[in-house]
């Protein structure tokens, strides 16, 4: 695919022709974006770009706003000087610094978080919704209590137990490898393909780090730490064990298995039902213990005058999400987004109306596999009315 060079904002020069794609989702189309070298995330609220990194656009603002709030706000150590490099390589983001090290005692590691799992997760889960994840220059919706910032919580903290536990096995850690244990054996594992997901490693290391946020005894931090835990959770519902069979002719003699996590798209569609249920919560005292805890309405069933707690699954929030109909401080809009007229129009364009148009799109048809070895296709041409949200 060729290459394409863009203008990042900040930056004395375009970034070099050098895309990569993230794979397509259940037939979406690829992302493309462009790295060139890092940028820094601080421990202010500003989000500088110290050299070329990311085509302006949602992928940036994404993980400029939403890593520096799970880094920044959720570390056990304090935000001023804190300072953070994110260099992306191809797929993966290394994230370093000096309270880094310091979580991981002796240093040596580098934190491999896949950067496009929540970014892709989140914009495919929410492509049919008003709010379709996007934060370019709009960070302003990270410091609320809504529910799309419960969802950008946990969706966050699942792409990082996942990367994490991935990564572990894939042999690209130096202090953990299939099943946590140091030695030649877990690593000759790995090269035979036999090495299960880390998820004991991954998680352990991620409550360690994020969970130990500033003793919070408002009712956001508590929400913060409820929601990471909860993608968190997500991952673990996903670990399934995978069996590879061995023996003459197919025969089942003998069988090896391993932990294997699920693909991040099925977390993220997880994720999204617990968004659609997501419970609003309240802080509430209680007297047998002394301290404040997060409630929510009755359930049905419930009994006693408690509130009851939300589950260790639910997202939770604190106050009710704007409309984001019109462009705003949380938002772009919906003016100009693509709908279904059979779907989702009505809702999209909050009652606007919607614009129709048509245009001829090419694609693949008639494909055959030649001798050898390719597959011959034709293009062909068809007509597709397209439907947007008016003004």
């Amino acid at each position: 695919m060729a290459g394409t060079s863009f203008a990042v904002a900040g930056c004395s020069k375009p970034c070099p022709a050098w895309p990569w794609a993230l794979p397509g989702i259940q037939g979406q189309p690829q992302l493309l974006w462009a790295p060139c070298a890092r940028f820094t995330l601080t421990g202010n609220n500003s989000c500088p770009i110290s050299h070329p990194s990311l085509p302006s656009g949602n992928g940036k603002q994404f993980l400029c706003y939403v890593f520096r709030t799970i880094f920044l706000a959720l570390s056990p150590f304090p935000a001023p000087g804190a300072h953070w490099g994110l260099c992306l390589s191809r797929s993966w983001c290394w994230v370093t610094g000096g309270k880094l090290n310091l979580a991981l005692r002796r240093g040596r590691e580098k934190l491999c978080v896949k950067c496009g799992l929540a970014v892709v997760g989140c914009q495919f889960q929410f492509r049919s919704e008003r709010w379709n994840c996007s934060l370019e220059g709009r960070p302003s919706l990270l410091k609320r209590g809504f529910k799309e910032t419960a969802f950008l919580y946990a969706v966050s903290s699942a792409a990082l137990t996942h990367s994490l536990a991935r990564a572990c096995s894939a042999g690209r850690m130096e202090r953990c490898t299939c099943d946590d244990s140091p030695g030649l054996e877990n690593r000759k594992a790995w090269q035979w393909g036999v090495c299960g997901d880390n998820l004991k490693y991954s998680t352990k290391f991620l409550k360690k780090f994020l969970g130990q946020k500033r003793i919070g005894k408002d009712l956001r931090a508590k929400v913060d730490i409820h929601n990471t835990n909860v993608g968190i959770k997500a991952v673990k519902n996903g670990l399934k064990t995978t069996c590879k069979c061995h023996g003459v002719s197919g025969s089942c003699a003998v069988r090896t298995c391993w932990k294997q996590l699920s693909p991040f798209h099925e977390i993220g569609r997880l994720l999204k039902l617990r968004y659609d249920d997501a419970v609003k919560v309240f802080s509430t005292t209680n007297d047998a213990v002394g301290h404040s805890e997060l409630a929510g309405p009755h359930r049905h069933g419930h009994s006693g005058k408690q509130p009851a707690l939300p589950r260790p699954t639910d997202l939770v929030y604190v106050e009710d999400s704007p409309s984001f109909c019109r462009p705003s401080k949380y938002s772009l809009g919906t003016a100009g987004r693509t709908c279904s007229r059979e779907g989702n129009c009505d809702s999209m364009c909050c009652g606007r109306g919607y614009n129709t148009q048509s245009r001829l799109v090419t694609f693949s048809c008639h494909c055959q596999v030649q001798w050898c070895c390719y597959v011959e296709c034709q293009q062909c041409m068809q007509e597709e009315v397209v439907y947007s949200c008016k003004q």
